[in-house]
């Protein structure tokens, strides 16, 4: 049986592809319009992932549709219609219940049946049947979901089973975003700016945060509404907030100062406190030792290491792309096991299962351009040698191999990678490419079987889902954070050979088999999917080489004609992409 799985019209769309209950692909919106957080239905995804599968429209069995537009309608009615007389056409279209299931029939052409799960319903199945467990507790936090925000449950045999959920408008994601926005971040995006900046605070105003959530027996919790605005405006908080704080907002792209690192030091405690309240609940209502976590919340790494250190179970699954993307991948999976009555255990290992790209041999792109390169086709060794000399040289490498990875994260497929032990590393990357807060940490690489050398983590981390203290500091200071943490990703050679080599050789030159790993996309940008996005940003980057797949190219080798002529007479300024590249691509 061949499941699509969707999700679409709000935020970060996807699908996701289930033939016989394995998950054979699956793809971002973005990816491929380019335009980040893609909310449209995912037209281009889809194609793409069909074309991998090697399937027509006509031959899926199922739509699988992460949401229940009716259910989510009576909260979009609740929160507040739209001033009608005012109200554009897209406004009123955004309300239209029918909305999803239209365009799946005329945008995707889908004439066969279509299901609706419900959202939380979608993320607790996202984990479960992709953590291998049998049996486990489940647990999903986000801003909302129809009406649900958090939900608990049971997953095994006869699929899953959410027993309690806290309604809207009392949400952890809704706590944290709103904090995100008082700070000065955008919401639904920037979320983990505040985590990345609590570890330079201290939270001191957590006493005055408690008083914004109370939190109550079994599962539930309730928000005080008197400092949120829930209405879908901007912002998300009241002006009693800044009272209750004694401080303004900050304003966007403004100064930073220590009174906004003692807020984000206190909403982060104050998640992992109701987090951890929360989870020792579930495991008393379950009596597992396992728990499958996704939504929004669940992409909190610093969170994520104090459920693993202080919660209650003995192992714990966090599905790679918590977030609404990964709805996709649990409607899917959550259809098709009701409709065949089996499933099969399985836990992902490996998230490169975008599309392979549809494109000619690179190297046809490069000779008629005339821009210089070098073949490794057939010589792996070489090729790996190479970018270790080049990476223990200082030099930034855009990494572009095979399928692109699906989620937030870049795990070695679309990855920009640099030394690790150069404590200038941070700041030359991002005034290359990233052009990002200089308080927010890059993450390390590292081979899985001595990740414990350098880190202190007993499990595995191949999705940089957790964090965990560095044990040698300063040695690595482009990776470290403020607080001697790092969000760590481990590597194994049956998951990826080529990226493990890469590492490997690296650490016979270093002694470090760890690179620094951040995702290949300009800011504010989608991480490149097609080898024209990975060239294109690496032109307009200046990184110092390109790895595509076998064939390497320098900066220093491109023609003139890439680049502007200011750009030539200043190197060092973001440059502008000349028509010629254009062409190029």
């Amino acid at each position: 049986m061949i499941v699509l799985g969707l999700s679409a019209l709000y935020h970060d769309s996807a699908c996701a592809l289930m033939v016989d209950g394995e998950l054979v692909t699956a793809a971002q919106e973005e990816r491929f319009t380019r335009t980040r957080f893609d909310s449209a239905m995912p037209v281009r995804a889809v194609r793409a992932c069909l074309r991998e599968a090697g399937v027509r429209i006509q031959d899926i069995d199922h739509v699988a549709y992460y949401e229940d537009p009716v259910r989510k309608l009576g909260r979009q009615l609740w929160m507040g219609l739209p001033d009608l007389p005012t109200a554009t056409p897209r406004a009123l279209y955004r309300l239209d219940a029918e909305r999803p299931l239209h365009q799946i029939r005329e945008l995707l052409g889908h004439e066969g049946e279509i299901t609706c799960v419900s959202h939380h319903e979608a993320h607790a199945a996202s984990a479960f049947y992709q953590s291998g467990f049998r049996e486990a507790a489940l647990f999903t936090a986000d801003a909302v979901g129809e009406w649900t925000t958090t939900s608990y449950g049971r997953g095994g045999e006869h699929g899953i089973d959410l027993f309690e959920e806290v309604p809207f408008p009392h949400s952890l994601g809704i706590l944290y975003s709103a904090l995100t926005s008082f700070l000065g971040f955008a919401v639904n995006s920037d979320e983990y700016k505040v985590m990345g900046l609590a570890p330079y605070g201290t939270p001191r105003r957590l006493d005055l945060l408690r008083r914004l959530v109370t939190d109550l027996p079994g599962g539930q919790f309730q928000l005080d509404l008197t400092y949120f605005d829930v209405s879908g405006a901007s912002p998300m908080y009241t002006p009693a907030l800044a009272e209750l704080l004694g401080m303004e907002p900050r304003e966007p792209e403004s100064e930073i100062s220590g009174h906004h690192c003692d807020l984000a030091a206190g909403v982060q405690a104050l998640l992992e406190e109701l987090l951890l309240a929360k989870l020792t609940h579930l495991r008393e209502a379950t009596g597992s030792d396992q728990l499958c976590y996704a939504g929004g919340v669940a992409l909190n790494c610093v969170a994520n290491r104090r459920i693993r250190e202080l919660g209650p179970f003995r192992d714990m699954f966090v599905q790679p792309a918590a977030g609404d993307a990964g709805g996709a991948i649990g409607a899917a999976a959550l259809v098709g096991h009701r409709l065949t009555g089996t499933y099969t255990p399985r836990r992902v290992r490996d998230m490169r299962i975008g599309p392979r790209p549809q494109t000619t041999d690179p190297r046809g792109w490069l000779d008629s351009a005339g821009v210089p390169y070098h073949d490794h086709g057939g010589d792996e060794a070489g090729l790996l040698e190479q970018a270790a000399e080049w990476l223990d040289r200082g030099l930034v490498l855009g990494w572009y191999q095979g399928r692109m990875e699906f989620g937030p994260r870049a795990l070695g497929a679309r990855s920009i990678l640099a030394d690790p032990r150069r404590a200038d590393m941070r700041d030359h990357i991002n005034a290359l490419v990233k052009k990002r807060e200089a308080f927010r940490p890059f993450a390390p690489a590292v081979v899985a079987e001595r990740c414990g050398d350098f880190f202190d983590l007993p499990v595995a981390s191949p999705f940089m889902l957790d964090t965990a203290t560095v044990r040698e500091p300063a040695a690595l200071p482009a990776i470290t954070h403020v607080d001697g943490s790092a969000r760590v990703q481990t590597v194994d050679r049956a998951d990826d050979a080529r990226f493990h080599g890469l590492l490997t050789a690296f650490g016979r030159r270093t002694g470090y088999p760890i690179l620094l790993n951040t995702s290949f996309n300009m800011r504010g940008e989608p991480i490149v999917c097609s080898p024209a996005d990975a060239l294109a940003c690496f032109v307009r980057s200046r990184l110092d080489v390109l790895v595509l797949d076998d064939v390497t190219v320098r900066s220093a080798d491109l023609p003139d004609r890439f680049f502007t002529e200011v750009d030539r007479q200043q190197p060092f300024r973001r440059p502008a992409i000349s028509r010629d590249v254009y062409t190029f691509l």
